[in-house]
């Protein structure tokens, strides 16, 4: 049997740059720390994935995390939007005055702002983010979920949970209680990936007692 692809390879399909590892690809910004990414989880664009922390990482001003795990499936232009992207909102305007400079600065300095805030945003192992969905700051996608295509996730996503729409709702959730509890001890994200190699016909066609077996 053949060796798994590497996950320090930027390229992993033949014949195309549209698809990237993000692990490797986010070592080519050492600059940005509060994003990372796990073994072969990928992002797919269809001009060039390169471009991932300027288009699909928004307001990245060094605030909160963005973690997601491995084996994520993340489509063109999904888009997780950082802490930083909040405004003040305990008062009666929400404008950035001090941003702008000058006098509105000196009034108030940005510091001294009621930052309305937010969390950081943390995507669990074998996660597909569908295309152009947003992901606001302080969701929790739990491993194994779905986001719909232009779903806008301002809330948690549970493990396994399929969401879509605007805000995003739970449409449905893949398997039953006691098989996402089984799925959850089984972890196979941790596994070797020799180990996920031989267990892929279980992992697709399969159920939890093939993955077990496995």
């Amino acid at each position: 049997m053949s060796t798994p692809p590497s996950p320090d390879t930027l390229y992993p399909i033949a014949g195309t740059t549209r698809t990237a590892f993000l692990r490797p690809l986010l070592a080519l910004s050492p600059q940005v720390t509060n994003v990372t990414a796990g073994d072969y989880s990928y992002y797919h664009d269809h001009e060039d994935p390169r471009r991932f922390l300027e288009l699909c990482v928004r307001y990245n001003f060094g605030i909160g995390q963005l973690t997601i795990g491995r084996y994520c499936a993340i489509a063109h232009r999904a888009t997780f939007l950082m802490p930083a992207a909040n405004h003040a909102m305990a008062g009666p305007s929400t404008y950035p005055f001090a941003i702008m400079g000058g006098a509105f600065a000196d009034a108030l300095p940005l510091t001294d702002y009621p930052w309305r805030g937010g969390g950081d945003i943390t995507v669990g192992h074998d996660v597909w983010l569908g295309t152009e969905c947003l992901v606001l700051p302080g969701v929790t996608i739990g491993h194994g979920a779905v986001v719909g295509a232009r779903a806008v996730v301002t809330d948690d996503v549970p493990p396994y949970g399929v969401v879509a729409g605007n805000p995003a709702r739970l449409a449905h959730r893949r398997f039953d209680a006691g098989t996402v509890e089984r799925l959850l001890e089984i972890a196979w994200w941790d596994w070797p990936a020799d180990r996920v190699a031989r267990a892929i016909p279980a992992l697709v066609r399969g159920d939890v007692a093939a993955i077990s077996r496995a």
